[in-house]
């Protein structure tokens, strides 16, 4: 009889997960330890590093970090340089750091536009062409998982225009890298969601007019009924990073809710 658990184990992989500090990199940093990864964590922000680490540590995790984030080829080399330390190689990457930010077109800020796409398209290639290189070099195969956005597909007039397309860039270097290093046996794939509980949506969630108008017209799309919790991605984390996709590569997973079939 197959063993369907043991498809989705991870011991002794070694998984590096950057945006560590945010909701979404957190909540798949506690998804792979516990599937059995060694976990490195890279965040601006060493505080928030330090506490994720040392609540995953007290469940019995393997975890190092750095406070790192990928805003260069010399930052994302010193970042993937760390998840290999003490030979542990690299497995797994959650490339989950990025920004958003909304504004109207006509007002918005060449240089916002230029920040956005810095964050989620330069950063996001540079860090997965630091992984590949060193997963090409081990020979041992890897699973890369980029984060993308409903919105990389269905537009809003509600000023995702640097958003959306930076979104849309991400599908396209997870697709093209997929074909390029697929003979390698990496694959390289990506979620997206809509919107989730994070420090940027938070507003989202409380029971403000505000909130509760904006909520409304969400759920509208969303078949399921609800917004998502940072946890709803563990799941499909752990199984694009393990054996149980193991012929998966190029996609884009929608974790929606069901917006994307409405």
């Amino acid at each position: 009889m197959m063993d369907i658990k043991n498809l989705f184990d991870l011991t002794g992989k070694s998984a590096l997960i950057t945006g560590a500090t945010g909701a979404l990199g957190s909540a798949s940093a506690a998804a792979l330890a516990a599937a059995g990864a060694h976990v490195t964590l890279a965040g601006g922000n060493a505080e928030k590093l330090k506490t994720i680490a040392e609540a995953l540590t007290a469940d019995g995790a393997s975890v190092s970090t750095i406070a790192e984030r990928p805003s260069s080829e010399e930052t994302c080399e010193r970042i993937v340089d760390a998840a290999c330390a003490d030979g542990r190689g690299l497995d797994i990457l959650i490339s989950a750091s990025g920004t958003a930010a909304v504004a109207p077109a006509l007002e918005m800020p060449v240089e916002t536009w230029d920040e956005v796409m810095d964050a989620n398209v330069r950063q996001t290639w540079l860090l997965c062409r630091a992984a590949g290189r060193v997963m090409v070099d081990q020979d041992r195969g890897g699973a890369i998982v980029n984060v993308s956005s409903v919105r990389a597909r269905f537009a809003t007039p509600k000023g995702t225009s640097a958003y959306g397309p930076s979104k849309s860039a991400i599908d396209m270097i997870t697709r093209s890298l997929a074909t390029e290093w697929g003979q390698y046996n990496i694959r390289v794939n990506a979620i997206a969601p809509t919107v989730f509980r994070s420090e940027l949506t938070s507003w989202l969630f409380e029971d403000t007019e505000e909130g509760r108008f904006a909520r409304k017209n969400v759920l509208a799309r969303i078949p399921l009924g609800r917004l998502a919790e940072a946890d709803d991605f563990a799941g499909v984390i752990v199984f694009l990073t393990s054996q149980a996709s193991a012929i998966i590569t190029g996609e884009i997973i929608n974790v929606d809710g069901g917006f994307s079939a409405n």
